[in-house]
């Protein structure tokens, strides 16, 4: 199952899951703030959240993974 990456590089402005959330595709698991825009980053598919490898407020680069899904 492929981890949720960075889409753009930005801030991680709000956490929207905790571990052991179940996601669905689509579901929003955290907003990223860049150039004063809020950017929602979607699960890409099902699954468990196993791991939050972010924090808010955390500086973040394009392609960094920021959740892992199980």
């Amino acid at each position: 199952m492929p981890d949720i990456e960075a889409h753009i590089t930005g801030t991680v402005w709000k956490i929207e899951c905790q571990i052991g959330d179940q996601v669905q595709e689509g579901d929003t698991v955290l907003i990223l703030e860049s150039m004063k825009m809020e950017m929602p980053v979607e699960a890409e598919d099902a699954g468990t959240v196993a791991e939050i490898c972010c924090a808010e407020g955390q500086a973040v680069k394009e392609g960094e993974t920021l959740v892992v899904l199980a």
